[in-house]
């Protein structure tokens, strides 16, 4: 049952097929024998999740259930979730038990689904390789010498892991696609606005956003339906009107031979040329050929400004991760230092002994750009090309549906290859940073296999609150290849 999609799980339960205390016990025995190695999951919850899980079958039973009834699932340590740890994987937060539920948690609690747990994540959701986690780096299931990518590389692991048929992530700077990529599976990173940040603690709230993880577009787009719309609690949330993100998949298509017939693929001549790993490009090639076979039509385009989403987004999120993360200051919540003599120094011990290093880095940068005399030639410079960028992304859009491309530029590397290293970490954002500070839709697909046997993932990013049609458009190509399926021996 756990190498079934959460497609498949969710019909194996309204179906009788089985229960959601036997599906569960099954996950709870699998995390319990593979996550000490793994470490993809902070907390484990099993005797709440049992109690949900025997909840969902009597409302099954009483025929109350809804698709997700009965369905386990976690969430990553960045989701605020009443009576569990929520620590964003940092001391400062090590002994945080959350009063309350985020939005996403609130309604994936209300569609009947069951929590297993809390997932590994760069602290404070601050890097690219689930290194920075106070509680131990998550190892990717396909080889654990090597990083899972970040910050939801818990989230990835778990899934690739089969430790949990989906989870919650967040993305900021490609934080859901990336690792999906690195672990072989499906992210899914919404338009900013469509998902509800409240209760997700922040890093940079003008480009957090929460989203799925799961084996296939599908199983993304019936999450998505299940968290996604409006929260007035959210000042950033968009008003539209609730949404159903299977409806393009579902739709059977002219014609079954060519499923694509129509759809214009935009391939950005920045996204493949130097610094793309050549196993890597090779996949996403192959990728793409087969969409042109299922009759989707190819179309060159450019993103000039690509070269400086870098620059820009290391300037935009430290800043508002420096205003953001202010209110750890060791007097409401959080890590306080023991001995102090006063309260300026009580700020700065409990601060400088609660975050780690990259924490501490970017709080640094940040502070510094939005300083006297720097704002105006750093943070306002930044702003001006995040405009730009976004620019480039509508006039690329207008000539075709989607646009394709990797994740990352090479497949999962070592453990600790870039400790020493920070710029070359935040250089591997390079094809992801962009999309949020465009607020752009985008996903992660698995697509093959590179260098050591590892996954490979594509990239595909929409126009705003097209995910629909992006979801449909992955959805044809998974139901012609089965990247998606494969998951490593454990």
């Amino acid at each position: 049952m756990i190498e079934r999609s959460l497609t498949h799980i969710a019909a194996a339960l309204a179906a009788g097929e089985i229960s959601s205390q036997e599906l569960t016990r099954t996950y709870l025995d699998r995390i319990a024998r593979l996550n000490p190695e793994l470490k993809a999951f902070i907390t484990v919850d099993a005797e709440g999740a049992m109690a949900q899980a025997a909840t969902a079958d009597a409302a099954r039973a009483a025929g109350q259930g809804g698709v997700l009834t009965g369905v386990p699932i976690a969430h990553k340590d960045l989701f605020c979730t009443e009576g569990l740890l929520t620590t964003c994987g940092s001391k400062m937060l090590e002994n945080f038990v959350s009063p309350y539920d985020a939005t996403v948690v609130s309604r994936l609690k209300a569609a009947g689904t069951v929590i297993l747990g809390k997932t590994n994540c760069d602290e404070f959701a601050m890097g690219s390789t689930n290194e920075s986690s106070y509680f131990g780096a998550t190892r990717n299931p396909w080889d654990v010498s090597r990083v899972p990518g970040g910050s939801s590389g818990g989230s990835a692991a778990a899934v690739a892991a089969r430790l949990a048929p989906a989870v919650t992530g967040t993305d900021t700077g490609g934080s859901i696609r990336q690792p999906a990529s690195l672990c072989g599976v499906t992210g899914l990173k919404p338009t900013y606005g469509a998902v509800s940040r409240w209760g997700m603690i922040a890093y940079a709230s003008s480009l957090d956003q929460g989203g799925p993880f799961a084996q296939s577009a599908e199983d993304c787009a019936l999450m998505l339906n299940a968290f996604a719309g409006f929260d007035e609690k959210d000042s950033t949330s968009a008003q539209r009107e609730t949404e159903d993100y299977l409806r393009e998949l579902r739709r059977a298509p002219a014609d079954p031979a060519r499923p694509l017939a129509g759809v214009r693929l935009g391939v950005p001549r920045e996204y493949f040329g130097e610094g793309l790993a050549e196993d890597v490009r090779s996949a996403i090639e192959a990728a793409i050929v087969e969409m042109e076979k299922l009759g989707a039509v190819r179309v060159e385009v450019s993103l000039p400004k690509t070269e400086l989403a870098i620059p820009a987004y290391y300037v935009i999120a430290p800043a508002e991760a420096s205003s953001n993360l202010s209110r750890f200051d060791g007097v409401r919540y959080g890590h306080r230092a023991a001995q102090y003599r006063d309260l300026m120094e009580m700020y700065c011990k409990s601060r400088a002994e609660g975050f780690g290093r990259e924490v501490q880095r970017r709080i640094m940068v940040g502070t510094y750009v939005l300083s006297h005399g720097y704002y105006d030639a750093y943070y306002i410079k930044a702003l001006q090309l995040r405009r730009l960028i976004a620019d480039d992304f509508q006039a690329a859009l207008s000539q075709c549906d989607v646009l394709l491309g990797p994740a990352a530029p090479t497949v999962a590397w070592k453990l600790g290859a870039m400790a020493d290293d920070p710029v070359q970490m935040y250089l591997a954002d390079i094809y992801t940073v962009s999309v949020n500070l465009a607020g752009l839709p985008a996903l992660s697909v698995p697509c093959g296999f590179g260098e050591g046997g590892m996954p490979v993932g594509l990239q595909m990013i929409g126009n705003y609150f097209d995910e629909a049609r992006m979801l449909a458009i992955a959805h044809r190509f998974q139901q012609a290849t089965d990247w998606h399926t494969r998951s490593p021996a454990l």
